[in-house]
């Protein structure tokens, strides 16, 4: 198979209850370069796109028209969806229906990720070529001590932080949450060992697992903990974790307008502008 077998779409909409007009926030880079959230979503879409050699196609999906606009102003093609769209997958899944797109595996890549590696990305796709009975797979990365601090004093602090998941032996999600998980007592290392790790907000699916999931329903655990992946577990599908690797890097989601600063000192340190 080729890379012409898969596409990335951001999806982005403007009404978020935490944080309305999110996917339009700045961000100040290494050299002081202002660019929207957008903007650096679709750069690392694109850098990712280069990490694969190329054709991968890359949309933006949004029901709103100042997204749509800087989507524009920064060359990326626009996918025009429902404001009725609960979540990123459900965009996507009808993202793909009108635009027609043919591909087989379907990223998301979601518009709140701006450090998200390349390789990311690639990793995600190379495991969904390599199994093809897998229909939805994401990233888990473990966390340092310093990472789980920041999670851990975001709960405390009653804001709603990074998405953590617990596993089984087959490399298939047990749970996802904003909680902590698993319960490590404040601590960010027991035993020597971070046993924390961090769900990337990343997936790629397989188009009978996005039509699947536009059939369903939301569940309990779903509203309960605003995360759109629970709906799979909730109805037995499976979803793989796929763990990836960056020495180096650093990553975090703007969930928060107090994750702007945080941010901006990651870009600053490895010196992306």
């Amino acid at each position: 198979m080729t890379s012409a077998d898969a596409c990335i779409i951001i999806p982005a909409r403007y009404a978020s209850t935490r944080y309305p007009g999110k996917p339009l926030a700045t961000l100040t880079g290494a050299k002081g370069t202002v660019r929207s959230l957008l903007e650096r979503s679709v750069m690392a879409g694109r850098k990712a796109i280069e990490e694969a050699g190329g054709a991968i196609s890359l949309y933006v999906a949004t029901d709103d028209d100042r997204i749509a606009d800087e989507a524009a102003r920064i060359g990326a093609e626009v996918i025009l969806t429902d404001a009725a769209c609960r979540n990123g997958t459900e965009r996507v899944a009808q993202a793909i229906d009108r635009a027609g797109i043919g591909a087989e595996i379907i990223v998301n890549l979601q518009g709140d990720a701006p450090l998200t590696p390349p390789g990311f990305v690639t990793a995600l796709i190379a495991a969904m070529r390599d199994t093809p009975s897998c229909g939805i797979a994401t990233p888990v990365l473990r966390c340092d001590a310093e990472s789980v601090g920041h999670f851990i004093e975001d709960r405390r602090n009653g804001r709603v932080g990074a998405t953590t998941v617990v596993s089984n032996r087959l490399g298939q999600a047990l749970y996802f949450s904003k909680e902590v998980i698993p319960f490590t007592n404040g601590k960010g290392e027991v035993d020597g060992i971070v046993p924390v790790f961090h769900h990337v907000g990343l997936y790629a699916y397989r188009r009978a697992a996005l039509a699947a999931y536009s059939g369903w329903e939301p569940g309990p655990l779903e509203l309960l903990e605003g995360l759109e992946q629970l709906r799979f577990l909730e109805n037995g599908y499976p979803v793989s974790t796929v763990e990836v690797f960056a020495p180096g890097a650093k990553f975090w989601e703007l969930n928060n307008p107090s994750d702007v600063p945080l941010i901006e000192g990651y870009l600053a340190q490895m010196g992306v502008d």
